[in-house]
């Protein structure tokens, strides 16, 4: 329903200003006529009350929703309330374009409230169905002091090495999200001690507020590092990575939702605060473009590391990608292999991930999937003793404490959530975030929408989502007999072949022994026990040159 009425700027406010009105009438008409009729009363009892509600929506900072639309915004929660059934329908939305788990949503918003997160009678998934997946047990479970598990992020290069949360804030720049968001968002990870990526808009003042730990994402566009041409600055870049809020700097190669393609915010949506943040002209179209300026093959990848990383004074410099031709990735291995330069970390971003908006094409048929990704990405440094030197976050519909430990498994480090953050904040996922009509104040730069996202209700939100998830995490971790959920290997997740067969993620993945690429090229692809994408491609892979092999 909020979705269609979304649309409608003045139907905000309808129901709130026609019962103010009749409430005006009312009393008009019993001022001038005590002995009106009853019917008169009768509305001056009802328009009064839905009055003193709608009042009560428009103060309140609990739900953003309300506060967007007084008195209308009622229908929502009485829907829920009505029966499991609808209650489920109206947290889901319209899924049949974002495919997600009731379970999962509603998951988040008890986290994300403090609630339970407990349900009765059992599971609700089919155990039955392939592709169920389960952690096992331990008949010796552990005891683990805490739940804030970390990991320290910084190669041999790094001088100033960061101590990561195993769970942090994904790419999401000021501009698609709004300043409340990003103030709520960087004010959880101040509280809770995790990290927020700042997305590739680069650091706004609305950053800087709170002070929490910031990953300075950089993209295509050089936002917040580039001349007037678009090309990377390294004296810009210099200032903003020395700041001590920054403790991490993110290449962006390419994301999940849309690898490959670039993107233009429209002049009219640029306005000041965007384009301080940007280094970009007031009003004019902002453009990221698809490929990167600053190198051009994956040697010159290399260089462009070590180069940030002594300009930010020694700070983890890394990459996020989306695994698209697999040559092209082994040919950036070749390259840190040649250089002897590595990245202190590398973030996978599945191509189940979500933006603001992409074409359909490219969301549902671009780029490889998280477990794949991951899984190529942690076997390649494996293979080629690097997997040490380098760690691993990664991003894809992560939102659960079983997510986070089936990444782990998989070969991940660490994990980044824009999904689970966003629900935190509120997000109903109406699908409106590129018409700026959101109705929950997340995704607009309406000033009035985001009035309605409480920053102080929803940075307590912003940490009750994490806590509560790395808690659950804990738990599981303790559960395998465990004490860090790096611990946790593809043997200890098992999957559903089909209705007669189970196994171990151990026995379903393909595995890379120690040092196996580091042969020559003939003996990697005659290796029978590597996976074929190894034995076709590893030695065409290239480091002078991305492209077609």
């Amino acid at each position: 329903m909020l979705h269609q009425l979304n649309r409608i700027y003045p139907v905000r406010y309808t129901a709130f200003g026609a019962t103010t009105a009749l409430l005006a009438w009312c009393v008009a008409t019993v001022w001038s006529a005590p002995a009106a009729p009853t019917w008169v009363w009768a509305g001056l009892l009802v328009s009064g009350v839905l009055t003193l509600v709608g009042l009560r929506d428009i103060t309140q900072t609990f739900s953003a929703v309300r506060r967007n639309y007084p008195i209308i915004g009622h229908i929502r929660f009485m829907l829920e309330k009505i029966r499991p059934e609808i209650r489920q329908y109206f947290i889901e939305s319209d899924t049949e374009a974002t495919p997600f788990s009731r379970s999962q949503r509603s998951l988040v918003y008890a986290r994300a409230k403090g609630e339970t997160d407990k349900r009765p009678f059992g599971t609700q998934l089919d155990v039955r169905a392939p592709g169920y997946e389960w952690i096992n047990h331990s008949m010796a479970p552990t005891v683990v002091a805490g739940h804030d598990f970390r990991i320290t992020i910084g190669g041999p290069g790094c001088t100033q090495p960061y101590s990561a949360s195993v769970l942090n804030i994904s790419a999401m720049s000021f501009g698609a999200l709004s300043a409340h968001a990003i103030r709520a968002l960087n004010a959880g990870a101040k509280l809770g001690g995790f990290a927020h990526d700042t997305g590739e808009g680069s650091i706004s003042s609305w950053h800087r507020v709170h002070g929490g730990d910031l990953i300075w994402e950089i993209g295509s566009g050089y936002f917040g590092c580039r001349n007037d041409d678009g090309t990377f600055n390294a004296e810009k870049f210099r200032t903003n990575a020395l700041d001590a809020q920054v403790k991490m700097i993110e290449i962006k190669l390419s994301q999940g939702a849309k690898p490959g393609h670039g993107g233009v915010l429209p002049g009219p949506k640029v306005t000041h605060e965007i384009a301080e943040a940007r280094g970009v002209p007031v009003g004019q179209d902002c453009v990221s473009p698809a490929a990167h300026s600053a190198f051009g093959t994956p040697m010159e990848l290399m260089h462009f590391i070590a180069r940030l990383r002594e300009l930010s004074g020694g700070k983890p410099v890394g990459f996020k990608l989306c695994i698209g031709h697999p040559w092209e990735w082994f040919g950036m291995v070749k390259a840190m292999l040649a250089t002897g330069i590595t990245p202190d970390f590398i973030v996978v971003d599945g191509s189940e991930g979500g933006t603001g908006a992409a074409p359909l094409e490219f969301t549902d048929h671009v780029g490889v999937p998280l477990q794949e990704g991951l899984r190529l990405v942690h076997n390649t440094l494996v293979g080629t003793h690097l997997r040490e030197r380098i760690r691993v976050g990664c991003a894809g519909k992560v939102v659960s404490a079983f997510d986070i430990a089936r990444a782990m498994a998989l070969g991940a480090d660490w994990c980044n959530s824009a999904r689970g953050f966003m629900m935190a904040l509120g997000c109903i996922q109406a699908q409106t975030c590129h018409t700026g009509h959101c109705p929950t104040g997340v995704t607009t730069q309406d000033p009035q929408r985001q009035q309605a996202l409480d920053v102080g209700n929803k940075t307590q939100r912003v940490f009750n989502f994490h806590h509560n998830t790395l808690l659950a995490l804990q738990e599981l971790v303790q559960a395998a007999g465990l004490t860090h959920p790096n611990q946790i290997s593809p043997a200890h997740i098992v999957r559903r072949v089909d209705g007669q067969q189970v196994a171990q993620l151990d026995r379903l993945l393909p595995r890379v022994a120690p040092g196996a690429l580091l042969a020559d090229a003939d003996a990697v692809s005659s290796n029978e026990a590597l996976h074929p994408v190894f034995r076709l491609y590893w030695g065409q892979a290239n480091a002078e040159r991305f492209g077609v092999v």
